[in-house]
């Protein structure tokens, strides 16, 4: 199955239009949503076409089509107003032998992992910067920012399919693609 991964969309109605098309694109069944959906959050300028309202609007009629997973910018308020639970801390997805840990990156990051095995694979969103490294046995993957890119990154998204981990910019544009193996060994494809 392909999954569609994006983070911090903070509520820009722009940015997330742009990725439902870009989902509609990739004919992908589902969307990990790896936190700050709606809020732009107190050290962030103010996204594109900032409307949050205008975001719970295209998300809920998914809710049965996404997974999400808490940021720190979500709280009980938006749970009131979302249809689809985001106010859990972690989700865990297996990919084969490997266990993929999804999460804001507040919390859980580099410096800080989840308990995980070698091979596992930390993904997370937080930094609004995109990444696909391997360090000391684990995946560290990002899909970086929907609306607010960081790091002189650019506005994108991920896709995930099978064991496949692809970047891409919000017009669907590859930047790169890893082949997530549980010995690091996964070229860049």
């Amino acid at each position: 199955m392909k999954l569609l991964v994006a983070s911090d969309i903070h509520g820009s109605a722009y940015y997330c239009r742009k990725l439902l098309e870009a989902r509609e694109r990739e004919g992908a069944p589902r969307m990990l949503l790896l936190g700050d959906i709606l809020y732009h959050g107190p050290r962030n300028d103010l996204p594109r076409d900032y409307a949050p309202k205008d975001v719970i609007a295209m998300l809920n009629p998914l809710k049965d089509e996404l997974y999400c997973v808490r940021g720190n910018c979500e709280a009980e308020v938006d749970q009131m107003v979302l249809e689809f639970p985001v106010l859990a801390d972690y989700c865990l997805i297996p990919l084969g032998s490997q266990m993929i840990f999804c999460t804001h990156g507040h919390i859980f990051n580099e410096k800080h992992l989840p308990p995980m095995k070698n091979g596992d694979i930390l993904l997370h969103g937080h930094t609004h910067v995109p990444r696909t490294d391997y360090i000391d046995g684990h995946w560290i993957l990002n899909p970086g920012s929907v609306s607010i890119p960081k790091g002189g990154s650019v506005q994108g998204y991920a896709t995930l399919k099978d064991d496949v981990f692809t970047l891409k910019e919000i017009d669907g544009t590859v930047i790169r693609s890893v082949q997530l193996t549980e010995d690091g060994a996964g070229a860049a494809i």
